[in-house]
């Protein structure tokens, strides 16, 4: 059986003091199996993609692309960019990773392995399954993210432990039939396509991941970003009773 395309995609905004360590931390296996490493610099105000320039010609790494927007897109925005970008180059499947370092890079192989076995459209690390309080997480993050996890699953008739993991291998087939280009440009990009993947009926798997918070600056704002989610919620089961429709969850938009 041939393998799939992979690609990385390392979303990135102001990582200049962890994009070095980010890509050095990857796997030899990743870089070989990776037909393209693709840091989609945001726009950053520093040195991001200078230093990610410099690691390239530095070790040789030819299949390390450094794109860097002239105008910020936003978290969700810049995803959208390098989803489509790997439609457009004709991958399979593309993992998402932040350039600040708080995921594992090392377990890239591992989630990538439902999707290339077949058994998996959608695959996520989660934190929240393995031990996030001993890695750092602060503990209102982590009673949030129990919060809106909890009533996500109960909303969506799911039971995952995390909706939240900005750690992600996405099935190209699988994104092209969810209209994410209608989505937001903001964080809750990330639970708006969970749930255009739920209601598409894809299937969606989980593994461990292990938790690291530096003292990388987050940037989002916690409070908007929930209830952001809750009024994602909201617009997702109006258009699912009925009631009003948004595009982004209308099954019309979606493709078969």
């Amino acid at each position: 059986m041939d393998k799939k395309k992979l690609m990385i995609l390392v979303v990135a905004y102001n990582a200049e003091s962890t994009i070095k360590h980010l890509l050095e931390r990857m796997p030899s296996e990743v870089w070989k199996r990776a037909s393209e490493v693709v840091i989609a610099d945001d726009s950053s105000k520093d040195f991001t993609s200078v230093i990610a320039n410099e690691y390239k010609l530095r070790n040789k790494k030819k299949n390390l692309t450094i794109i860097k927007h002239q105008k910020n897109k936003g978290y969700g925005g810049n995803q959208k960019w390098g989803y489509n970008y790997a439609m457009k180059k004709g991958y399979d499947i593309v993992v998402m990773i932040h350039g600040d370092a708080q995921y594992p890079p090392e377990y890239i192989m591992k989630l990538i392995k439902p999707i290339e076995e077949n058994n998996a459209d959608f695959v996520f690390g989660s934190r929240m399954a393995g031990h996030p309080i001993k890695g750092g997480m602060p503990i209102y993050k982590y009673l949030g993210n129990i919060f809106l996890t909890t009533t996500e699953n109960i909303i969506l008739g799911t039971r995952l432990t995390e909706f939240h993991s900005g750690f992600r291998a996405y099935s190209i087939p699988a994104l092209r039939k969810i209209p994410l280009n209608l989505d937001s440009d903001g964080f809750h990009f990330d639970s708006e396509i969970i749930i255009q993947l739920v209601y598409s009926k894809k299937r969606i798997k989980e593994i461990v991941i292990p938790t690291f918070y530096g003292d990388e600056k987050c940037n989002v704002k916690v409070i908007n970003y929930g209830l952001n989610i809750l009024k994602e919620l909201g617009k997702y089961l109006l258009t699912k009773y009925k009631v009003k429709i948004y595009p982004k969850y209308d099954l019309t938009n979606f493709k078969k």
